[in-house]
């Protein structure tokens, strides 16, 4: 029998205690503090959001902290499918679909939108700003001069030159950290971090859990320590639930962020059901409903309000310049409301 992720942590404290060390996990602790310490005292009530039309990949620096402007706010975007290890020493794994694009995408938006962002994502996966980049061969991206110079073709030339500005202009001016995982084991550490890290920043905070995060996995004390063998025949293997993070994170990692988790289901006729279920289960702010097949061109917000579906107006726009456009509205309503209890309470 499943358990109730409304009656406590055991599950979840279990997890952690077993599971593998995160690698580095020091540095990126001292990482993740000065971010969140950088930011904390910079997040002030956004105005409303500006328009996310103009250059796709361009963000406005002037509402960055970096230039001593207003931060909106702070915002962990999950991105990449995690992995779940059949064994120790890790041969075979179990991996779940995500490409990442979502999550680059949505960062740049949020970037743009003049928020900093903690990028947890899939080692691999897509990277913001690196999107429109050739996939087949990194080297497609450059040739050789007459004296055997590197240069980058000029077919490629625009959008390399404008990928390095506007990534290194994040990195650069401290609004953007990246935080690697692979494992299901990796991946929840890390969102215990940034959780707690960003207890402190209350409703200037925001969560936006884009990763594919496996529901089953193998307990690390349960696993093989070396590969599998095959000779011995058919493999027999139970797996374990993963703990349900969602209602820890709301309602004790970081209980007054604004949370946004994701729905994928291949099935159209139970994804709204499921959205629906998983806003009231897990105390979301909002559940992002999308389908396998057209998971690129519509998806649908649903909140305690109602739903909103969002379309992507032609095959050259992202679905997530709208999203992330909505979001930062309702965000912006998320601190608003706060500013108007204290203002009563005074």
């Amino acid at each position: 029998m499943a358990a109730d992720p409304t009656t406590g942590g055991g599950e979840a404290e279990s997890f952690f205690r077993a599971a593998p060390p995160l690698r580095d996990q020091d540095r990126v602790a001292g990482d993740l503090a000065d971010f969140v310490a950088r930011h904390s005292g910079k997040s002030l009530p956004p105005s409303p959001p500006p328009s996310l039309s103009s250059d796709l990949i361009s963000f406005d620096a002037s509402r960055g902290s970096g230039g001593g402007g207003r931060l909106a706010g702070v915002v962990c975007v999950t991105s990449g499918g995690t992995t779940v290890p059949l064994e120790q020493r890790c041969v075979r794994y179990i991996d779940n679909f995500s490409s990442g694009q979502r999550g680059a995408a949505s960062t740049e938006y949020f970037l743009k939108a003049g928020y900093a962002v903690i990028f947890i994502y899939r080692r691999g996966s897509k990277q913001p700003y690196c999107r429109f980049l050739p996939e087949d061969s990194f080297l497609d991206l450059f040739e050789l001069g007459e004296e055997s110079d590197i240069q980058v073709p000029e077919s490629h030339a625009a959008v390399v030159k404008t990928a390095i500005r506007n990534y290194r202009k994040a990195i650069d001016e401290g609004l953007l950290l990246k935080l690697p995982f692979t494992t299901i084991f990796e991946y929840l550490q890390l969102l215990q971090m940034v959780g707690t890290a960003m207890n402190c920043l209350g409703r200037q905070g925001m969560f936006y859990l884009a990763a594919a995060v496996s529901d089953f996995y193998v307990p690390w004390e349960s696993m093989a320590k070396h590969k599998i063998e095959s000779a011995s025949g058919p493999l027999n293997m139970q797996l374990n639930q993963v703990p349900k993070m969602l209602f820890i994170l709301r309602k004790q990692w970081a209980p007054s962020a604004f949370c946004v988790s994701f729905k994928l289901e291949t099935d159209p006729d139970i994804l709204l059901q499921k959205a629906e279920a998983a806003l009231r289960k897990y105390g979301m702010n909002v559940v992002v409903a999308n389908e396998l097949a057209n998971y690129k061109d519509v998806v649908v917000m649903v909140t305690s309000n109602g739903r909103t579906t969002v379309r992507r107006p032609s095959k050259e726009d992202d679905v997530e310049e709208q999203l992330i456009d909505l979001l930062v509205e309702m965000h912006s309503e998320h601190i608003m409301q706060l500013n108007q209890d204290v203002h009563k309470l005074t």
